[in-house]
């Protein structure tokens, strides 16, 4: 199962499979750790609060998970 990163605007421009981030065009991209989104080189990019994607500071919400789907869903 796979879950959507989706931005504030509805759309979703990101997934989760497994603990790693991928693009729509399926590059992996980060992945999940510790609470945190940290990019391919370990660095923290985005705070995880449940199902909510915030900047570092949590100023500024990124996105959210939505709900899991189907692995091929975007393949």
């Amino acid at each position: 199962m796979l879950r959507a990163l989706i931005d504030r605007k509805g759309e979703p421009f990101a997934y989760l499979q497994g603990q790693t981030l991928y693009t729509l065009a399926g590059e992996a991209t980060g992945r999940l750790k510790d609470g945190f989104i940290v990019d391919m080189a370990g660095n923290r990019r985005w705070r995880v609060v449940g199902d909510g994607v915030y900047n570092l500071n949590g100023s500024e919400t990124v996105g959210f998970f939505g709900e899991p789907i189907a692995d091929d869903y975007w393949r």
